[in-house]
């Protein structure tokens, strides 16, 4: 009796098993399409602060940390989160004291990142206003700034002014990384943005290409000083 006792108490913990790991599944599906969906509405809103029809992909979120001391860092500062495609993984990799500030443009985004990550800091502004809100959290400066910005749709003008807030914000040795749109390379902006850059960074290192995003991406990895952002590390050189 109790050998059959146990089959069966076995048997219901297997199929309650089975019936939580399917709903953590279609939990996930359902959080992935809320946020296709509200990135879409956002498109339609502000396609050029936009730059993209669906969100970017986990391979892209990987990508652009990678060359990140995120654990060690005392201050993270994302920037263009959007619906919040980098945001997890960031979240996943700072450490326990790190600060993490993020600043998103499109208001709904913004409460769609309130939302999603209700101990986040989120900032509904401009980047080019990052010293202000560093300061109100009493940092002078970030240890890394990771970009989700569709650089290569924004006027000169804008440009400079966001950069002009990076500079402003990220520590001497910090690491800046953001990316691009590969049939977007050659667009006047893009090219603009890439010499941007090169100004401004005494190392940029470009990532292959991550075809698994939709559209295709590549990372720009930055940083003031000679050491490479992916050497700092451990990490593999991007091509």
């Amino acid at each position: 009796m109790s050998d059959s006792f146990a089959i069966r108490k076995r048997s219901r913990s297997g199929r309650e098993q089975e019936r939580n790991g399917a709903a953590s599944f279609f939990r996930g599906l359902e959080l992935d399409l809320v946020e296709r969906i509200e990135f879409f509405q956002a498109f339609i809103r502000e396609p050029v602060s936009v730059g993209a029809l669906s969100p970017s992909s986990r391979a892209l979120a990987r990508a652009m940390i990678q060359g990140c001391n995120l654990q060690d860092a005392d201050t993270v500062v994302e920037m263009g989160p959007g619906t919040g495609a980098f945001t997890g993984l960031i979240r996943e990799r700072i450490g326990k004291e790190t600060t993490f500030v993020a600043i998103e443009l499109e208001r709904n985004n913004a409460r769609c990142l309130k939302r999603r990550f209700p101990d986040l800091i989120v900032h509904n502004d401009s980047a080019e206003r990052m010293p202000e809100y560093l300061a109100q959290h009493r940092k002078k400066t970030a240890d890394v700034i990771i970009s989700g910005i569709p650089w290569a749709n924004l006027q000169s003008v804008v440009q400079d002014r966001i950069m002009n807030g990076v500079m402003a914000s990220l520590a001497s040795d910090g690491v800046f990384t953001t990316f691009g749109y590969v049939h977007a390379r050659w667009l006047p902006n893009a090219r603009r943005f890439r010499q941007m850059l090169e100004c401004h960074f005494v190392r940029v290192e470009t990532s292959s290409v991550i075809w698994g995003n939709f559209p295709p991406a590549f990372v720009y990895r930055c940083a003031q000083s000679g050491t490479s952002p992916a050497a700092a590390s451990g990490a593999p050189s991007p091509r």
